[in-house]
């Protein structure tokens, strides 16, 4: 449990940090309205995370108590989708873009945007589909559990580093517009990550 844990953390972490729509959103965010509006925003995009994970561990788990076949084939499936992401992010611009002339909006409206960018989008649920049953510990145990151990982990890192991130907005697109080659080696990032878990969920 433990070992799976830790490299779910390990994981989640390095796609929270590599560059995406929700994290140069938050950045985004930052740099117009503050910290505090990038906080808002974070936390309406984690709140989305809940109804995810609600979905995929009684839906998922249905399938893995009806065959192992069927769990196998998902697990096929997720890590056919990390190299396709993989392969996506190896064709894409290494450079990392933000705006900082967004319209400025209140909290309670950037927390709403966020969770609206998050349930809308149906890659995240594909994503979840993708990343989580390679770290079920115990697939014949309490899976449902077990989802919801691994769906609460990856929002409080999540939450964590985005909100790190909102705090630091400044420094960090400072740091991101003197160094071009940071957005090469976030790309490269990514790209190890997503071929590394897919590698892993295919290890019986």
């Amino acid at each position: 449990m433990l070992e799976s844990l830790y490299l779910f953390v390990l994981a989640t972490l390095a796609l929270a940090l590599s560059p995406g729509p929700d994290n140069i959103y938050v950045l985004t965010q930052s740099l117009v309205n503050g910290s505090k509006s990038g906080i808002a925003t974070t936390a309406g995009l984690i709140s989305g995370c809940i109804v995810h994970t609600t979905l995929l561990a009684f839906g998922v788990s249905a399938l893995i108590t009806a065959s192992e076949t069927i769990f196998y084939a998902i697990k096929v499936l997720g890590a056919l989708y990390l190299l396709y992401l993989a392969y996506s992010v190896f064709k894409s611009d290494a450079t990392v873009s933000f705006s900082e002339n967004a319209p400025k909006k209140s909290n309670w409206e950037l927390f709403k945007i966020g969770v609206f960018m998050n349930l809308v989008n149906p890659k995240v649920m594909i994503f979840f589909l993708a990343f989580f049953p390679a770290f079920l510990w115990d697939p014949s145990g309490n899976t449902v559990f077990q989802f919801y151990a691994l769906g609460i982990t990856f929002m409080i890192v999540s939450f964590i580093t985005f909100s790190t991130i909102a705090l630091l907005a400044g420094s960090i697109s400072r740091f991101l517009n003197q160094r071009k080659w940071v957005g090469v080696v976030l790309k490269w990032l990514q790209i190890v990550v997503f071929i590394g878990i897919a590698v892993y969920i295919l290890i019986p």
